[in-house]
């Protein structure tokens, strides 16, 4: 296409990714009321287990509709994330080989639901995770939190956790391109057995190790399936590498004596 036409494509897809934008804000907008309540409900929880102080603060005038307008925008983005990541697909894969189209878009189709996974399995570890945080506050004191900070918290929490399922994601991309090998990754095997452990043991939604089980089995067994097939996938290119050169030696070896017959 020329450039006039790429950038009439471009537009269109930001178009449609607009819409879908919107579409998802005014449905967070109409779902704020309901999922604040359940966000907060950790607070609350805490004023009632403890005996303390523990409340959100709306510190401005505008405080409460800004925090609005942002949770709208964050679950405007979310929902529709499946309409705006294809909508880059759709646009950069016509310079695409076939081969690469079909990568990109096995990628594209378990990127999205790992990381909508992510984002639950950080809404289910919430309540924990505020609620051990907090208990470092000294005996008298209360948790007057700032609404903002509070949002900002969960959100960046519930997005950590939907990168983290994007690992895995992550891990075989880098070894389909080359740069890293299966091997080298499981070398790594024990850190981060203790990493997700310790993570696991904080974020679990229970005090007991079943809870904790619960959220670090299946972080690891995204973890090591992807290594499993990256090692897969080493193994293959290994082979069609070997058979290549087996190939150009067997070739070369019978193109000597033909040139030889060719020059007598």
């Amino acid at each position: 296409m020329s450039l006039k036409e790429h950038l009439v494509e471009l537009r269109n897809r930001l178009f449609k990714s607009a819409l879908a934008l919107l579409a998802g804000a005014i449905a967070g907008w109409i779902l704020y009321d309901q999922l604040f309540a359940d966000i907060s409900e950790p607070i609350r929880k805490i004023s009632r287990d403890r005996g303390v102080v523990a409340t959100l603060n709306f510190d401005g005038v505008s405080t409460s509709f800004d925090l609005k307008i942002q949770m709208s925008l964050f679950l405007g983005v979310l929902i529709s994330s499946p309409v705006w990541i294809y909508q880059i697909w759709a646009f950069v894969t016509p310079g695409l080989t076939r081969k690469e189209r079909k990568y990109t878009l096995a990628y594209m189709f378990s990127a999205i639901p790992l990381f909508l996974a992510g984002v639950y399995a950080g809404w289910l570890i919430l309540p924990n995770i505020v609620f051990a945080l907090t208990s470092f506050t000294p005996s008298g004191g209360s948790n007057i939190i700032h609404a903002t900070d509070y949002l900002q918290f969960v959100t960046q929490l519930m997005l950590f956790m939907g990168i983290a399922f994007l690992v895995p994601v992550v891990l075989v991309a880098l070894n389909s391109a080359r740069l890293v090998r299966g091997k080298t990754m499981l070398k790594g095997w024990r850190v981060t057995i203790l990493a997700v452990t310790i993570v696991s043991a904080m974020a679990a939604p229970g005090a007991d190790a079943f809870s904790m089980f619960f959220l670090a089995v299946p972080l690891l067994a995204l973890y090591f399936g992807s290594i499993g097939l990256c090692i897969l996938n080493d193994k293959r290119r290994d082979l069609r590498e070997a058979k290549r050169v087996e190939e150009t030696d067997a070739t070369a070896d019978t193109g000597t004596p033909l040139n030889e017959l060719g020059n007598l």
